[in-house]
């Protein structure tokens, strides 16, 4: 709970005080006077100003934002003498340089925290597969259980190295979003054998990833072993006889590939069952000798289907291994996927707006929260990682043509650029309204999805 608050408190202060130090520091570059500096909304607990001439520096009550008021004739008058510092009075490009500054220093931060977590290094798993879904495209194309993805082809024929599992989710996404095929290098467990093979991704047609699609593209698990962890006392492991460190070599006379498969087997025993589980033989090997057994899984509710469970842990840990970049290679990889969020949440954007794309994609404060007290505890590498993915996104999202957000400002711009003249009072009033309507009705969206999975609705 603390790693949560504080998580959440620290990711909302260090992105709100880079965007609203990108319009400051522009702003000062064009010669306009900042009257205000404020981190958050509400009522001023903390205040910092070395004259009445400097700019104001305030922490407020509210912490979901901030502001930099600057001096402007449209909201109060201004002395003669400081006319050339007002922001109304600066020239076009100006103030569209001081508007966009903002979301553009997000965008340039989550390059160096992406860079950062690079820099560090990241423990991530080791591209290493347990067995395709049956009749998925991973397994029309060849993988097998135990199969180490080496590499990944790029546009231009190129070989590039697959560091993690994380990497190579990540390429699938991106590939089957474009309705791309993807070429992969893959070898054994151990490194020989190579060989390469084709997934179909272009044949899918899909312009979202959820849970079903990931399935028909079926890219298997982090390879595990088929071992058993800690056995829940009184369950039908432990009624079996089954002990931590037990190795499963069959069930029902068939091999076991992997923990994957012997945890769908598991699953499987409860389906198209009475009132009992199917009942399984077990073959499991312990200190060099092998056992016959015979498990009953207890009965769950699965949403609308009936599943087995034993009540142990399945598979063995997980193999992972050590990435890191070097100063340049970091660097570049920050700025690629800085990139590659951006546009991925353009396009998440873009698909929900023509219903494409469900609005559950939307996350609001709790999942922030959530997430950000999660990497806290997992180490420095996976916050910063984390924290520039919320720049991307706090970037992206300003940048909309929305009234109240910057891209709003950013086309009032526009329109004066083409037209000569500035949008009038009265449809900046208009536009104003309407967007606090479309910004509130995003909240509150963004807001029941975070309850809903919390309380497992979604």
């Amino acid at each position: 709970m603390i790693s949560t608050v504080f998580g959440f408190l620290l990711t909302l202060g260090v992105l709100i005080l880079v965007h609203e130090w990108g319009h400051y520091q522009v702003a000062r570059w064009c010669g306009v006077k900042v009257l205000r500096f404020s981190m958050g909304f509400g009522r001023v607990i903390w205040r910092r100003q070395k004259s009445a001439d400097d700019t104001e520096f305030v922490l407020s009550a509210l912490p979901l934002g901030g502001y930099v008021r600057m001096l402007d004739e449209r909201e109060g008058p201004v002395a003669p003498s400081l006319l050339g510092q007002a922001f109304n009075r600066k020239l076009l490009w100006q103030r569209a340089a001081i508007v966009a500054a903002g979301p553009l220093t997000n965008l340039l931060l989550a390059v160096l925290l992406y860079a950062a977590a690079q820099w560090i290094g990241v423990k991530e798993t080791r591209p290493l597969l347990s067995a395709p879904v049956a009749g998925s495209v991973a397994e029309r194309a060849g993988m097998r259980a135990g199969d180490w993805v080496q590499a990944w082809q790029d546009d231009d024929g190129q070989w590039v190295p697959v560091q993690s599992l994380n990497e190579l989710r990540w390429q699938v996404t991106q590939h089957a979003l474009r309705g791309e095929p993807l070429a992969l290098e893959v070898s054994d467990a151990h490194g020989r054998g190579r060989r390469q093979m084709r997934l179909a991704l272009d044949e899918l047609g899909v312009r979202d990833i959820d849970a079903a699609v990931m399935r028909r593209i079926g890219l298997g698990q982090a390879f595990s072993e088929p071992i058993l962890g800690e056995v829940k006392a009184g369950g039908p492991a432990a009624q079996a006889g089954l002990r931590k460190g037990d190795r499963v070599l069959m069930v029902d006379d068939r091999l076991l590939t992997d923990a994957a498969e012997l945890f769908e087997r598991i699953r499987a025993a409860g389906q198209g069952a009475g009132d009992t589980a199917r009942s399984m033989v077990w073959r499991v090997q312990r200190d060099g000798r092998e056992l016959t057994l015979t498990v009953t899984p207890r009965l769950v509710r699965d949403g609308e289907r009936r599943i087995g469970r034993i009540d142990a842990y399945v598979g063995g840990p997980l193999q992972t291994v050590l990435v890191r970049l070097g100063p340049l290679d970091g660097l570049h990889q920050g700025l690629v996927r800085t990139g590659e969020v951006a546009l991925l949440s353009l396009r998440m954007i873009g698909r929900m707006l023509i219903g494409e794309a469900s609005v559950k994609n939307l996350s609001g404060p709790l999942t922030i929260a959530d997430v950000a007290g999660q990497s806290i505890e997992r180490g420095l590498a996976y916050y910063l990682g984390f924290l520039a993915m919320v720049s991307v996104s706090l970037g992206v999202l300003n940048l909309l043509p929305l009234p109240m957000l910057d891209g709003g400002h950013l086309l009032y711009f526009l329109f004066e650029g083409m037209t000569g003249r500035p949008v009038s009072d009265q449809w900046l009033a208009r536009l104003q309204r309407g967007g606090i309507a479309i910004l509130l009705l995003m909240m509150s969206v963004a807001l029941y999805n975070d309850v809903a999975r919390l309380v497992g609705l979604h």
